[in-house]
């Protein structure tokens, strides 16, 4: 007989409580001269170069995590690329001999990059990544990395022809509280685990959907974006599940089926909300149920069910929840993905990347079927609430909250809940197929 699984509060968790080719026989990734950033470059060791693509908007973010490394000697910043002019970041200003261009190729030419973090519109990834590898530098591609297995496969074999390294931008992967929970789930801790699941409400007023010509849309100028919340979003809370269900079957996941249910609150072309479930071969079956038009705000939370417990991680405060804690506690410390990356550049065999492409196959192949799913279905009327006006304008789903929690804790679709206005899934099988 198993121990009894204890109930998810529907609270959430706090109510629980170019360059020149290296020499002959350097290891591919490894440039000469490449330095370990753990420690500042010594004589006649080279910093490595970066240049950021895509230095606006949530490229700010990158040249803030650039900015201490560049002062402390770890790397050196050489460009900055934006089609717009570059803004102001004041923790991260633009540092002296640093270049600044509009288009990423001329870039590549004048400043010989060793590494280069791209930060642009995911449907522009693949393009942009191919003319970084073939300059022959190093990836920090932000998630999602491309936008079809189509699209993998080619960057894979871009990867496997230049001997370069990528790194997929998911820096929650880095997470020592998500290190925590994958080795309590490897120990058995947990017992046999039944179903992994996440659950996120958060809200986004009008203004969200204006923030870009590509904000709320599933193509651009004839070419797939998809803005939706599975895959923007949320897509680290996806990522999490994934990567925690790789733990148990020993490796990365291979999903054979995909059912999935999307609804939105806006005359917009992708999911506002949505319930997916993940089937894989001989591995739990995976739940996600997220909106972005919440009643209360969760932040996101991994819930992993096993035979003998529950074990819950908040994704983005890094607060675990394992069997014995009496209340969930935070675990400090991430991996910083571009750091990580500079040390495998050093040390390829010694230090992994974190966040590889391969093990992001699993995300892509779930984005894909996103991606070719019917429109999702338009809630109105006396389903939601609306407050605020102008930018500022709120649309909320009655009773949202609590029916996504039960989703992810009971790994059921909200069709299966018998919630009144949902509407059947769409259920996808996928072919086997190699990275």
């Amino acid at each position: 007989m198993t121990a009894p699984v204890p109930p998810v509060a529907v609270g959430g968790l706090a109510a629980q409580g170019a360059p020149a080719a290296p020499p002959a026989g350097t290891p591919p990734g490894s440039p000469a001269g490449a330095a370990h950033p753990d420690h500042p470059a010594g004589a006649g060791v080279a910093v490595p170069r970066v240049a950021i693509v895509g230095a606006n908007g949530h490229g700010r973010w990158h040249r803030r995590t650039v900015a201490p490394l560049h002062a402390a000697g770890r790397l050196r910043l050489v460009a900055l690329v934006d089609v717009r002019p570059i803004e102001d970041e004041p923790a991260a200003p633009v540092p002296p001999g640093a270049t600044v261009h509009t288009d990423h190729r001329e870039m590549l030419t004048a400043t010989r990059p060793d590494v280069v973090i791209v930060c642009t519109p995911p449907h522009t990834h693949l393009p942009i990544a191919l003319d970084v590898l073939a300059a022959g530098a190093d990836l920090l591609l932000e998630k999602p990395p491309v936008l079809s297995t189509a699209e993998h496969r080619a960057l894979a074999g871009a990867l496997a022809a230049t001997g370069r390294a990528c790194q997929v931008g998911f820096q929650a992967l880095g997470s020592v509280a998500l290190a925590e929970l994958s080795a309590a789930v490897g120990q058995g801790r947990l017992g046999t685990v039944t179903g992994i699941g996440t659950v996120a409400a958060w809200q986004r007023p009008d203004g969200y959907y204006a923030r870009s010509p590509w904000a709320g849309r599933r193509t651009l100028h004839g070419r797939p974006v998809l803005d939706g919340a599975l895959v923007n979003p949320f897509a680290h809370a996806v990522m999490q599940c994934l990567a925690v269900a790789e733990t148990v079957v020993g490796a990365p996941v291979r999903p054979e089926r995909i059912e999935l249910e999307r609804y939105r609150v806006r005359p917009i072309e992708v999911d506002d909300t949505a319930t997916l479930r993940i089937v894989t071969p001989g591995g739990p079956p995976i739940v996600a149920a997220v909106t972005l038009a919440g009643e209360d705000f969760v932040a996101g939370e991994v819930i992993v069910t096993g035979t003998a417990w529950r074990a819950v991680l908040e994704y983005p405060t890094d607060r675990l929840l394992l069997p014995g804690d009496p209340h969930p506690r935070e675990v400090p410390g991430r991996r910083g993905l571009l750091e990580n990356l500079l040390a495998h550049r050093a040390d390829p065999n010694g230090t992994p990347l974190i966040a590889p492409l391969a093990r992001t196959a699993p995300f892509t192949a779930v984005l894909e079927q996103v991606q070719r799913a019917p429109e999702p279905t338009m809630l109105g009327g006396d389903l939601v609430t609306v407050t605020g006006n102008g930018p500022e304008r709120l649309v909320t789903v009655r009773g949202i909250n609590a029916a996504l929690r039960r989703a992810a804790t009971q790994g059921a679709l909200l069709s299966e809940l018998a919630v009144p206005w949902a509407v059947p899934p769409v259920r996808t099988a996928l072919a086997a197929q190699d990275d």
